[in-house]
Order: C-alpha cells, then sequence, then structure tokens
C-alpha cells in the first residue's frame, strides 16, 4: 500500500512502517521522545497525519514496531513444539526467535530498546506490552503443565523469561559488540541452571 494521495510534492512517498519509524527514532534522537509530537513524524516521514494512525494507534506504539505480529508469530511457534521437546528448549527457542533482527535493522533496534528501556512515558505504555507478552508465554507453559494460565508456575515462569529477556537486552545495550542472541541463549541456560 502506498500514500500517494497524501505524500507532499517532490517527495518520495513512504511505503512502509519501518520507514515511519526511522523518521520518528531520527526525530526523538534530535528532539526527544516528549518533544516529538505525531506532527512532526508525519511531516519528516512525509505522510499525512490519518497516514501515520494507519501504521501506528499512538506515538508510544512507534518504539515497539510491529510487536502484536509478532506475537502471533510467537504464539504459533509455541503451538508447533511437539511435546516431546522439553519446556525449557520450547521457552529459550521460542525468545530467542521472538527477539531475532535482521543485521541490517540491528541499529534500529538499538535505538527502539534504548527508548523503550529509558524513556519514563513509555514505561506504563511497556507494562502493557509485557504483560501481553507473558499471557502468551503462561498460556504455553499452562499447557505443557496442565495448569491454569494465571496460575503461580506459568506466571512466575513467563516472569523470569521477561526478566532474563530484559537483561540480556541491558547487557547488549551497554556492549555494542555483544550477540544479543547469545546474550537470551546464555541468560536461559544460566536461569534453568541456577533453578535447576
Amino acid at each position: 500500500m502506498t500514500d500517494q494521495g497524501n505524500s507532499r510534492a517532490g517527495r518520495r512517498p513512504i511505503t512502509s512502517r519501518a520507514e515511519v519509524e526511522h523518521a520518528a527514532f531520527e526525530l526523538f534522537a534530535r528532539q526527544g521522545f516528549e518533544r516529538t509530537t505525531v506532527d512532526d513524524i508525519a511531516q519528516a516521514a512525509g505522510i499525512g497525519r490519518r497516514t501515520f494512525f494507519r501504521y501506528f494507534p499512538s506515538k508510544n506504539d512507534i518504539a515497539w514496531g510491529d510487536f502484536d505480529g509478532e506475537l502471533k508469530r510467537m504464539r504459533k511457534q509455541l503451538a508447533g513444539y511437539p511435546p516431546d521437546v522439553p519446556l525449557v528448549d520450547a521457552i529459550r527457542e521460542a525468545l530467542v526467535d521472538f527477539n531475532r533482527i535482521d543485521p541490517r535493522e540491528a541499529p534500529w533496534h538499538r535505538r527502539r530498546m534504548e527508548l523503550i528501556l529509558t524513556t519514563p512515558a513509555l514505561q506504563a505504555h511497556s507494562t502493557l506490552r509485557y504483560a501481553e507478552w507473558r499471557r502468551v508465554l503462561a498460556e504455553f507453559i499452562a499447557q505443557r503443565l496442565e495448569a491454569p494460565p494465571e496460575s503461580l508456575a506459568p506466571q512466575a515462569i513467563a516472569y523470569a523469561t521477561l526478566g532474563v529477556a530484559l537483561a540480556a537486552y541491558e547487557q547488549w545495550l551497554r556492549l555494542p559488540d555483544a550477540d544479543l542472541p547469545g546474550l537470551l541463549n546464555a541468560g536461559m541456560r544460566e536461569l534453568t541452571a541456577a533453578i535447576g
């Protein structure tokens, strides 16, 4: 889908969510998240305000990219594991895969995660997103454990897995040469060893 009808004269129309994100991240870096408006982002991206809202429900959602699509993909991946795959292996593989990024997008993903982890205005929104992520994982764990998703074991494991992800991201942001999938893998293995 293109935005030729809404593009300004002389500008190539923006045709992807990623391009809108990139324009927004550049503005956030220059003027700060709080001071950047939706109108600023739309103008920088060369699209209309209405088109912006076709890509993202709000400015806060920009930092999360296609989070809903990725959650659906994770749910499908988890459902596809045969019962003989150990629970911890399925969780670790799904965690790494959910956070796998195209190397060309790594600098943008680094900006995304810095924004999510350091911007106070995004913290409440992050809490909602983390809850959605944990819900998908807890439902899979509950099915494996034959327990209700809201019971302690699925919830505790989902929270612990999120903790591993956040710790791995903090390391990745601190260490520019670090390998994110390696950190996620190592974090899950260390958690398993510590409680095993």
